[in-house]
């Protein structure tokens, strides 16, 4: 898949929970919302873009989600 549109995706949904008053949950629902409705290899294909590009283009919050993804 495009890694731009997987970048738009993640920044729509990040930018959804931005202002949540708790970054740590709003964190953690935004990778189980990656864990629940992408498919394993836009799951792989966005954590790589992070590993490999610092996650250039996504927003600090999808970013640290993107992270907490990996680690599970």
């Amino acid at each position: 898949m495009n890694s731009d549109y997987l970048i738009k995706m993640a920044n729509e949904i990040a930018g959804f929970y931005e202002a949540w008053p708790d970054g740590e949950l709003a964190r953690k629902e935004i990778a189980d919302h990656l864990s629940r409705f992408w498919d394993v290899r836009m799951r792989r294909q966005i954590i790589e873009h992070v590993e490999q590009r610092q996650g250039n283009g996504l927003k600090p919050l999808a970013i640290e989600a993107v992270r907490h993804l990996a680690v599970r």
